[in-house]
């Protein structure tokens, strides 16, 4: 089955469209790449993949916890590399709406872990993850 269907529009522009649910995203080559970053760059959804992966892993461990995690946010930097241009680190930063003792941070920061995003990435790709509760 078919997962999604890219298309080149033209001035370093494309559009995803999920073939399941019909939702669309656009990407633009970034500013640094001859691009005018009006949108993500596929770069940047490599990035925002890993931080929504963990985020779901996290939601469903918790939920076999009866943790509410809504209002949680984890924020992405991306850091490329020159030579050859590539990802060459992703840090997330995931901040929970609610406090969490230092046992349930831990848990949930090894579940970020398990995402299959983080396991699909390249091991030369650095993955960096914090974990903070709101106190």
């Amino acid at each position: 089955m078919i997962t999604s269907s890219v298309t080149y529009q033209s001035n370093l522009r494309t559009t995803a469209i999920h073939l399941q649910s019909n939702n669309e995203i656009m990407t633009d080559a970034p500013t640094d790449n001859q691009g005018k970053g009006e949108a993500f760059s596929p770069t940047d959804l490599l990035a925002t993949s890993l931080a929504s992966c963990m985020l779901t892993i996290i939601g469903i461990k918790a939920r076999d916890m009866n943790i509410d995690v809504a209002g949680t946010v984890a924020e992405v930097t991306k850091i490329m590399a020159a030579e050859p241009r590539r990802v060459s680190e992703v840090h997330v930063a995931i901040t929970f709406a609610q406090e969490l003792d230092d046992k349930t941070q831990k848990i949930f920061y090894n579940t970020a872990l398990t995402c299959p995003v983080a396991k699909s990435i390249h091991p030369d790709i650095i993955q960096k993850v914090t974990i903070n509760s709101k106190k």
